[in-house]
């Protein structure tokens, strides 16, 4: 059985009755929103980085790998639609994931924004001794101090810095973490003092 990749319509005739289009113009317009929507989608994951760099997150670590999954599955289900779509297999619960998904990371990125830049409270100080550090090649080349945790169920904080705080830090210095509640209940690192 075939559907026609515009509508969802099933068995349609040349042109489709529902939408008008033919077959080869329903695929042509299918295949070109589903790059245009996956392009959108990659944006988001982009706009996620200065937003983290902005407040950082205490958690940025798992937010970075929860978004990367969802990346995944995003462009894996991205590829999944287009091998259906050539075979003429029905499309549309597929298709309602993958529009469900496209919008975390701008929604991601927006909240943690909004998190660090509506928040007005005082930040909470903890004293952490820097174990170690480390920093990850590539473009962006994010920079951690790793510090033991002042949090309960925690053993260690790997705490987002800039360059400047990165160099200045060496393991075994006692350090001054702030840490803001955050606008949206999300812990972003303040500032990160010697103390």
């Amino acid at each position: 059985m075939r559907y026609c990749l515009n509508c969802g319509a099933e068995s349609p005739s040349e042109p489709c009755d529902l939408c008008g289009f033919t077959e080869q113009l329903a695929a042509l317009v299918f295949r070109r929103r589903l790059v245009y929507i996956t392009a959108i989608f990659l944006l988001g994951t982009v706009a996620f980085l200065p937003a983290t760099q902005s407040y950082p997150p205490l958690d940025l670590d798992s937010m970075l790998v929860f978004l990367g999954v969802v990346a995944a599955v995003t462009l894996g289900l991205a590829i999944v639609l287009d091998l259906r779509a050539r075979r003429g297999y029905p499309l549309e619960a597929l298709r309602r994931i993958f529009r469900g998904l496209l919008p975390l990371p701008w929604v991601l990125s927006a909240l943690l924004f909004v998190n660090g830049r509506f928040d007005h409270t005082a930040p909470d100080v903890a004293v952490a001794r820097v174990v170690s550090k480390f920093t990850m090649p590539g473009l962006v080349r994010p920079h951690r101090l790793i510090v033991r945790s002042w949090r309960e169920n925690e053993r260690l904080e790997r705490l987002p810095v800039d360059e400047d705080d990165y160099a200045r830090f060496r393991p075994g210095d006692v350090v001054e973490v702030r840490v803001a509640p955050g606008a949206a209940g999300i812990p972003w690192v303040y500032s990160v003092l010697r103390h």
